[in-house]
């Protein structure tokens, strides 16, 4: 029986398709076509907006499907993580207007409008502020002042929340796009399997979109100070070149830190320099 994948809508769309390509799947269709076709493997797809994706994983409706953990907690889906893919990125934090002072609200009842209501109650119960909290259906922001004290909403760069003349007072939670699956689904073997397989190309693929591959060559004098530079995975790989003095080596780098390694590389000794991306690192 085939696997029940589910892809969010949206910008999403476009990170999911582009792994599964990395991975050797292409995925045929749009964010505006519901049912594209995944080619490769033996997998359904069905696109559905994210904030539905955690439950109908749970219910069992699709097999595995991405999520971001933002919606994951909100619905407190009973679904198995397996992956944190690191897309989207994002905060959800409260705001308050950016001429109100904070420790002055805290000592009132205040107003909290959010699209996360369960995540929202959890942290102002902590916070230990008496509230009374509305269901928001997008567009959080434009809620203040007139029509709340607070909103609680996520953000990536925080520049919506500036336009609208609001002010971050705390962070309530990270979030990220993760990779889930049905719990139940995992007690079968055969889809057991194809899951495991997808997770390992999956995790080859972000390791090397991490990584880098340098090449480069020294002389038997400098050997030592170069790779002593070279943080590679486990040790890099050193060899003769062919029918002269010196030592080819290669390594895979951590791509951020490229910048500051390649100059004392340099002046190391080290010459011509290669620097390869890296599709899958397994």
């Amino acid at each position: 029986m085939a696997l029940k994948m589910v892809i969010p809508k949206g910008k999403l769309y476009d990170k999911v398709s582009e792994l599964l390509s990395d991975i050797g799947l292409t995925l045929v269709g749009d964010s505006r076509n519901y049912r594209p076709q995944l080619f490769g493997c033996d997998i359904e797809v069905k696109l559905l907006k994210s904030q539905n994706i955690p439950e109908m994983v749970a219910l069992g409706q699709h097999d595995i499907g991405f999520a971001g953990m933002d919606w994951i907690l909100e619905q407190e889906a009973d679904v198995e993580v397996l992956e944190d893919l690191g897309f989207n990125p994002v905060k959800l934090v409260s705001c308050i207007p950016e001429e109100w002072d904070w420790n002055e609200v805290k000592q009132r009842k205040i107003i909290v409008a959010s699209e996360y209501k369960k995540i929202s109650a959890k942290y102002l119960d902590q916070l230990g502020v008496p509230y009374q909290l509305l269901r928001a259906y997008g567009a959080t922001e434009v809620f203040p002042p007139e029509d709340a004290d607070m909103v609680i909403d996520n953000t990536s760069t925080g520049s919506t929340i500036r336009a609208n003349r609001l002010k971050i007072v705390d962070t309530v939670m990270e979030s990220s796009t993760q990779f889930i699956a049905n719990k139940s689904v995992l007690d079968d073997p055969e889809k057991r399997k194809q899951i495991d397989d997808l997770l390992l190309l999956m995790r080859g693929v972000l390791n090397g979109r991490k990584r880098v591959l340098l090449e480069m060559n020294c002389s038997e004098d400098s050997i030592d100070k170069v790779v002593d530079l070279l943080p590679a995975m486990r040790a890099p790989t050193v060899s003769r070149l062919y029918n002269a003095d010196g030592f080819a080596i290669k390594a895979a780098i951590e791509r951020k830190l490229i910048k500051d390694l390649l100059p004392k590389l340099i002046t190391a000794g080290a010459t011509d320099i290669l620097e390869t991306p890296i599709r899958k690192v397994l």
